[in-house]
């Protein structure tokens, strides 16, 4: 395979590694939920980077303009946004069909969106349960729904879900979070028996601490900087390029043959 100039092991760039370039992706064209900011920006940056065509949806209008901007003075085709709360799943749908009629059947969706506001379970109300589902986990099958038939008729497609590891290591602090989170292994599992016949493959990719700016403003002090230390095998930081290259690997021609399964990209901690 080709290669290109990469990410180093703390998520630096390195001049001295190289990364693969996937030219099955080339001309792609993919969908991204919360693709403005953190690992959903990585990923919609890393489509980019390897030809394919992207559109990505997110509520920061700001940060998601600044990322096409970016992306394109960097030379890569240019990604498509639309603002879009996905927990209005009729909104979601339409733009999603939108997007194709303008673009073409999407080839790739990778279901990145999620929002793991800390909670006690004791304060929990049947609204709080609701408005975390409805970010977390109503808009993975439905945007999976969305993309069904133009899968079929392109002759398949690959879906990739963003899990967590937070319910794998047993985290505490957010139980609806991690209850959504568990959830994504089942749709990931179910969907692809029921769309492998037409080729459609469907994978979970589960980051764990990812060193993300929301990440890093708000919870990553120094004990998380011990935590993280003494549970990951590896001692560098879980950055968002590292989850962004694993959605690449499942996505392209190279995971031909990978399906129902759960990817972890968390340094070794689960």
């Amino acid at each position: 395979m080709a290669q290109e100039q990469g990410v180093g092991h703390a998520g630096k760039q390195d001049s001295a590694g190289q990364l693969a370039r996937f030219p099955s992706l080339a001309g792609k064209r993919v969908f991204v939920t919360g693709g403005g900011s953190g690992i959903g920006a990585a990923i919609v940056s890393a489509f980019a980077a390897q030809g394919a065509q992207v559109a990505f949806i997110d509520i920061a209008r700001d940060a998601s303009l600044a990322l096409c901007e970016s992306i394109a003075a960097s030379g890569a085709p240019a990604p498509v946004f639309r603002e879009c709360d996905i927990r209005d799943v009729a909104a979601l749908q339409s733009t999603m069909r939108d997007l194709a009629a303008a673009m073409g059947d999407f080839d790739v969706l990778v279901n990145n969106a999620g929002n793991d506001q800390r909670h006690r379970p004791e304060e929990v109300t049947p609204a709080f349960w609701d408005n975390c589902v409805a970010i977390n986990q109503r808009p993975m099958f439905f945007a999976c729904q969305a993309v069904m038939a133009g899968m079929k008729r392109r002759g398949g497609g690959a879906i990739i879900n963003l899990g967590s590891t937070s319910w794998h290591i047993a985290n505490g602090g957010y139980p609806v979070y991690t209850t959504t989170k568990a959830a994504v292994s089942g749709l990931t599992r179910g969907l692809a028996r029921d769309l492998g016949q037409w080729n459609i493959r469907v994978n979970t990719v589960t980051p764990g601490w990812v060193m993300t700016e929301r990440q890093l403003s708000m919870w990553v002090d120094a004990e998380g900087e011990r935590l993280i230390d003494s549970s990951q095998c590896l001692k560098g930081r879980v950055m968002p390029e590292h989850v962004a290259r694993m959605v690449l690997f499942l996505a392209s021609d190279d995971a031909a043959m990978c399906t129902a399964q759960e990817y972890i990209v968390d340094g070794g901690w689960a």
